[in-house]
């Protein structure tokens, strides 16, 4: 199965976010931090980045960045390889340093950039076991700079979210304004495993579905949509064939063709939730992908004559899938 397509334009806002594979440490002592810090320096001379929030943690990080270039994956290209690099030669060891591919969610920036820069720096103090008791004890962000406890780098760009936060006194407003909490909009958001790749109410998704429906539309429509659980794609199946959930679930004995729920929710587990087909075979207790492909198939086969198409929607429905024109 394909990626789903990254969205860039000139000027969007992302949360970024990676960790050390197999949640392993990628900053274990200050130079391995500050190697971190000069790799998005260069980022932000040598593709425009605008580092708006930055948090460094042990196993992993967060940036807000924004793009007037439209270039994210330059710009990540850089900064995880580069820091890999660095990293390999302060540790004197090769190989890999990340779990994969980068996780990038497209930001509503006039709803979401100042409650995200307050998730973000928020994170040493909200994680299971905190590095620090207060925001104040945590050198590795860009809060300290944000309240007024350093001098801020010159990469480092304050002035929307000062702008958003609409204080008289900038730092003392920030500062109070973090300690506040996380708003609940932000806290569901991220609850839900961070599987939605843009965080932005259906106006903010119509606009980039607008601006680059010309790409591969059917991925743009995954990556727009909040992807469900298998769970929840069950439980809609169910009720649009109007039958239990433990039928789509259990396995039939002898000949399988007639179940046609179970199929239907194996193709919408994979086309809606963007499940791998070994996530899906354990799921519907399958022993091998492979019986996954030949019923995602029929499903397939039916919906290109013209079948079916009414209960996808009426799935789609269930889950809030919009299905952009």
């Amino acid at each position: 199965m394909p990626r789903p397509a990254r969205i860039e334009y000139e000027h969007a806002f992302y949360h970024v976010m990676n960790r050390g594979r197999g949640r392993s440490v990628v900053f274990h002592e200050p130079d391995y931090y500050r190697a971190f810090l000069d790799t998005l320096k260069e980022a932000h001379e040598r593709f425009d980045a605008v580092i708006h929030a930055y948090c460094l943690m042990g196993n992993h990080y967060h940036l807000l960045i924004e793009t007037p270039r439209a270039n994210l994956g330059r710009i990540m290209r850089h900064i995880n390889g580069v820091y890999t690099q660095r990293y390999n030669r302060l540790k004197k060891t090769d190989g890999s340093l990340f779990r994969g591919r980068y996780k990038a969610i497209v930001v509503d920036s006039d709803a979401y950039l100042l409650p995200l820069s307050r998730y973000i720096h928020r994170n040493p103090v909200e994680i299971h076991k905190p590095p620090v008791a207060h925001l104040n004890d945590y050198t590795w962000s860009s809060y300290p700079a944000y309240a007024g406890l350093t001098k801020a780098p010159a990469w480092l760009s304050q002035t929307m979210i000062y702008r958003l936060l609409n204080q008289r006194q900038k730092y003392k407003g920030y500062r109070n304004y973090t300690e506040a909490g996380v708003d609940e909009d932000i806290q569901r958001f991220y609850s839900k495993g961070n599987q939605a790749s843009v965080l932005g109410d259906q106006d903010f998704r119509a606009s980039i579905w607008k601006k680059h429906r010309k790409q591969d539309s059917e991925q743009l429509q995954k990556v727009l949509n909040e992807r469900p659980g298998a769970n929840k794609v069950i439980a809609a199946v169910a009720q649009v064939f109007n039958v239990k959930k433990v039928a789509v679930l259990t396995p039939q004995k002898g000949r399988q063709e007639s179940n046609l729920p179970r199929k239907f929710a194996m193709y919408c587990c994979q086309q809606l939730a963007d499940m791998p087909l070994k996530s899906i075979a354990a799921h519907f207790n399958l022993g091998h992908p492979g019986s996954v492909s030949w019923a995602t198939y029929d499903v397939k086969v039916q919906l290109s004559e013209g079948k079916l198409n009414k209960e996808l929607r009426a799935v789609q429905r269930q889950l809030n899938f919009i299905k952009y024109d």
